[in-house]
């Protein structure tokens, strides 16, 4: 994948603003269980009480609280609180917010707008601890059943708790819990300090039913918003990572498919057909598929997983080792199977390659398997390749079987552990339902990250071998390059020479060429023929740099054909292969392949010399009559005659037929050539042929064998000098072609 990593450079800022758009989203995720503990802790359990200092409190309740302070904390009441008595100029408001002033008529200290809540807070959780541990102890050594603090703080009424705390005994016997309140834990503190600050709203006769809906409501609200948010982000976040990753692959896809145009004869021979097709599409796919889940998923595990570590060690530490026991466990699993499953995942895309290369084998040569009646065979064939892929997956989807279950396990394990020591620690007064409740989340949101994590693993692997896969393609060197400084192409006339060219394929032992020298002039009609296997389609192939020479030089007007650019030599080139090769589409679009905008005239002509009108004739759409891929629903006469139409077309200075008449009937040769003749006119025509009556009217015929010229001259020439070329002429048995070769 590093290998690619330049197809992801033009996305750096939508890249960068999914980065943080994921952060964004993950402190929302990581927001929600904090706000649900508030509304556990706070709004359930305190009331909606979130401070240990009242807003407001009364003359007894400031008493009470100061009597069980520091000096240090008395001060600091005296400077956080403002006394309001009744002949205070704004009494009666405060009566109409605190009911209960207008019937005692007493005084209250309010809280100031500028008081540092935060140390009025813990000086008021240490004094109401103070209390109610006193309480506590007093009830216990007099043989009271409770033990438990909070139902010291639901049972005791304002003026019994006054009346008690007022008391010498009760003042003596608080001296020996301060020291044990201010050591406890600020949980417990905090509990007593806000129960505390309810009690004394409650003695002032204001709406505390209210101050807990209006809390919850408040910060339910901030939930629904926090969701959103996080919606909203991983929404846009999806369809930026989709973004980027369909552009990319396009991007990557159209490279491959390009690089492979441009691959010689060489590179072909390297990667198999079958290959190259599952490396633009497979392949490239699985690249698509990391691109767009890695967006979002593998930046989003760490944010997740490390946030919430953070927050669930900071919502209590006593539990921490749980987290870090299932960290380790998991990943332990997750090593032992990424060591397990990544070297199936290098062997499935192999698996593929063979699977669709007996696929492409067997639908191509159907015709051929039906004729031999070796469809068992192929089916054999086919069921090995698929056995062998569906044995691999399965392997590898067992093992990833494995995995989700038991993350599974650990996850729902984690939270039966969590409840169970929590549950212990809200028995002591250590820790809040709501705390438990975060700290579950918390070790839910660390686990899935690793279960994201995990399902990266499945992805990677496989992606990477793709990935590798691709590069290879791209970086493949090819052999048939343009030059840097290309000479200009123009008013072409078509001379081709040889001079002593030679041609080795990559990796051979010998030359397939040895010392070709000859030259096809225009208006001519140069032929080569010669045995199989002699080197005829290797030679024609040259002209057009299907492959480069390896000594030697060709040229076309004087110019070396390596200091002109590839497009600009086939330019002037009308090619029929060997093999002709036609598209889906029409006949009209077959025939314009090579000349877009050529006129109904030009295609006309062609098709007419091509003798291919006889059947377009037949047919009721005439040039816009369907061609199949790879031209299955025409002859294989049909075919080369609309192949050789199609290069015809181009009008270019150079012909080249590579046995291109082998399916036709001898009289349709025999027209067609007579029409090539008057066609071509001044272009240089070459015709690699096996039939002698083909080429025996050619200007100058090469005779190859082994590689070799061994003869060279005109038909009745070689029937004289040339004994292999008299050899071919011989064997071929047709009477006409024995008429001919006996006039001689």
């Amino acid at each position: 994948m590093f290998r690619l990593r330049k197809y992801l450079k033009p996305y750096i800022i939508p890249i960068i603003l999914v980065m943080i758009l994921l952060f964004v989203q993950g402190m929302a995720e990581l927001f929600l269980p904090n706000l649900m503990s508030d509304i556990v802790n706070t709004g359930i359990q305190r009331g909606g009480f979130d401070h240990s200092s009242p807003e407001a409190v009364s003359e007894k309740g400031m008493k009470m609280l100061t009597d069980f302070m520091t000096e240090e904390q008395r001060e600091l009441f005296g400077k956080g609180y403002a006394y309001v008595g009744k002949d205070y100029a704004d009494y009666g408001k405060y009566c109409e917010k605190y009911p209960s002033l207008e019937k005692t008529g007493g005084g209250v200290y309010i809280l100031k707008d500028n008081a540092d809540r935060e140390k009025l807070d813990d000086a008021a959780a240490e004094a109401s601890l103070t209390v109610m541990l006193t309480v506590t102890g007093l009830a216990q050594s007099s043989g009271g059943p409770s033990e438990d603090h909070s139902s010291g703080e639901e049972n005791m009424k304002p003026e019994m708790l006054y009346a008690v705390t007022d008391l010498p005994m009760f003042k003596r016997a608080s001296e020996k819990y301060s020291e044990q309140a201010q050591n406890s834990d600020s949980t417990l503190s905090s509990q007593v300090g806000t129960a505390m600050a309810k009690m004394f709203a409650d003695e002032l006769g204001s709406d505390t039913a209210s101050v807990r809906t209006d809390y919850i409501f408040r910060v339910g609200l901030k939930m629904i918003l926090v969701t959103l948010m996080s919606v909203a982000a991983s929404i846009i976040i999806s369809f930026i990572a989709s973004k980027i990753s369909a552009g990319a692959a396009r991007t990557i896809r159209y490279d491959v498919f390009r690089k492979v145009e441009g691959f010689s004869n060489n590179e072909f021979d390297k990667f198999s057909t079958a290959s190259l097709i599952t490396r633009t599409t497979n392949d490239i796919t699985q690249i698509q598929n990391l691109i767009n889940m890695g967006l979002r998923m593998i930046c989003y595990a760490p944010i997740l997983g490390i946030g919430g570590a953070v927050l669930a060690a900071s919502t209590t530490t006593s539990m921490s080792w749980i987290i870090i026991a299932a960290i380790v466990l998991l990943m332990i699993i997750m090593i032992v199977v990424f060591v397990i499953a990544m070297p199936k995942f290098k062997m499935i895309q192999k698996l593929i390659d063979r699977l669709n290369l007996v696929t492409r084998e067997s639908l191509s040569g159907l015709l051929v398997i039906r004729a031999f009646g070796t469809e068992r065979h192929e089916e054999e064939r086919f069921d090995k390749a698929n056995l062998d892929l569906t044995g691999i997956n399965l392997f590898v989807n067992r093992v990833m079987a494995f995995l989700m279950p038991v993350m599974m396990l650990i996850m729902n394990g984690v939270a039966m552990l969590v409840v169970w020591v929590g549950a212990h620690q809200i028995e002591k007064a250590e820790m809040q339902v709501g705390d438990m409740m975060a700290f579950i989340q918390y070790s839910m949101m660390i686990i899935m990250s690793f279960l994201m994590i995990a399902l990266m693993f499945i992805i990677i692997p496989r992606s990477s071998v793709s990935g590798a896969r691709i590069a290879d393609v791209l970086e493949c060197e090819i052999s048939v390059k343009d030059p840097e400084d290309p000479e200009p192409l123009h008013d072409v006339k078509g001379r081709i020479c040889f001079e002593d060219v030679s041609f080795r394929y990559s990796g051979a032992q010998s030359d397939v060429l040895e010392h070709i020298s000859f030259t096809a002039e225009p208006g001519k009609t140069t032929a080569i023929i010669g045995t199989t296997g002699s080197g005829k389609s290797t030679l024609i192939n040259l002209i057009p740099r299907f492959y480069d020479v390896t000594s030697g030089r060709i040229t076309i007007d004087g110019r070396d054909i390596r200091n002109v650019t590839q497009h600009d030599l086939r330019e002037q080139i009308g090619l029929v292969p060997q093999k002709g090769t036609l598209f889906s589409g029409t006949i009209d679009s077959n025939l314009r392949y090579g000349k877009r905008d050529a006129s109904m005239e030009i295609i006309g002509s062609a098709a007419n010399t091509a003798q291919a009108m006889e059947f377009i004739e037949d047919k009721p759409k005439r040039f816009d009559s369907p061609i199949a891929q790879g031209g299955t629903n025409v002859s294989g006469g049909q075919k080369q005659r609309l192949a050789i139409a199609r290069a015809l077309v181009k009008k270019a200075p150079v012909y080249i037929f590579d046995d291109s008449f082998s399916a036709l009937d001898f009289k349709t040769d025999s027209a067609l050539r007579r029409a090539l003749k008057k066609y071509t006119g001044d272009s240089t025509v070459i015709i690699v042929a096996q039939r002698i009556s083909t080429i025996m009217h050619a200007d100058n015929i090469l005779v190859l064998d082994e590689g070799k010229i061994v003869g060279k001259g005109t038909h009745n020439e070689l029937l004289k000098n040339c004994a292999p070329y008299h050899e071919i002429a011989v064997s071929q048995n047709s009477d006409m072609e024995t008429e001919e070769v006996e006039k001689v």
